[in-house]
């Protein structure tokens, strides 16, 4: 067989090779994930899901910047093990309207998908101060600071309307009283309040 065949060229060729290999593997991503924006299970919000209201959005971002997802995952999987203890498994259709989702893998903590309403504002409250006093077993550092830093809603009205421009349904009279809706609250106030509404479109399987 001669040496000058193309596929004889593609092997000598380290460069032409990786770009070839490239094309075939975003070729075949693609075929994966462009179905995925036309399937309604995965693009359309599940019944009763609501978008953040803006304490809880503002909430969410604390969870963030303090780093929550790096113990705690949001996303149940379909097994027993997991729904018997967290509830639900998670469904696509539940993070329609998170930018970004907090899906995650690491679980230092327990998953936080159906946390909504399992437990009280107040004990929240305490947890997140210091969170031995209502687990005595728990590693997870206290967030005292929360309770003192006081939301002033400057830029409420800025991550709302960013979140209407990803999709999420916010009218354009809720983005103006975003900031009288948070002016005044604690960063705990809010961080509790986003802590309280994950996984309750879904009700809680035990």
């Amino acid at each position: 067989m001669s040496s000058n065949t193309g596929h004889a060229v593609v092997e000598k060729n380290v460069g032409l090779m990786a770009i070839l290999i490239l094309i075939v593997v975003s070729f075949g991503g693609l075929a994966q994930i462009v179905p995925l924006f036309f399937v309604k299970d995965t693009t359309e919000p599940v019944a009763g899901l609501k978008p953040y209201s803006a304490l809880q959005l503002e909430g969410r971002d604390v969870y963030i910047r303090e780093g929550c997802y790096g113990c705690h995952s949001q996303m149940i999987r379909p097994f027993r093990a997991e729904t018997e203890r967290y509830g639900h498994y998670s469904v696509a259709g539940e993070f329609v309207y998170d930018h970004p989702f907090q899906w995650g893998s690491k679980r230092t903590g327990p998953d936080l998908a159906r946390v909504g309403g399992r437990y009280s504002n107040d004990w929240h409250r305490v947890h997140l101060i210091n969170p031995r006093d209502v687990v005595p077993e728990s590693n997870m550092p206290g967030y005292p600071w929360l309770a003192e830093a006081v939301l002033d809603g400057g830029d409420t009205a800025a991550k709302m309307t960013t979140m209407q421009v990803l999709g999420v349904p916010y009218t354009d009279e809720e983005i103006a009283k975003g900031a009288d809706e948070v002016k005044g609250k604690t960063e705990m106030d809010a961080l509790i309040a986003y802590l309280q509404n994950l996984g309750t479109a879904i009700k809680t399987q035990r």
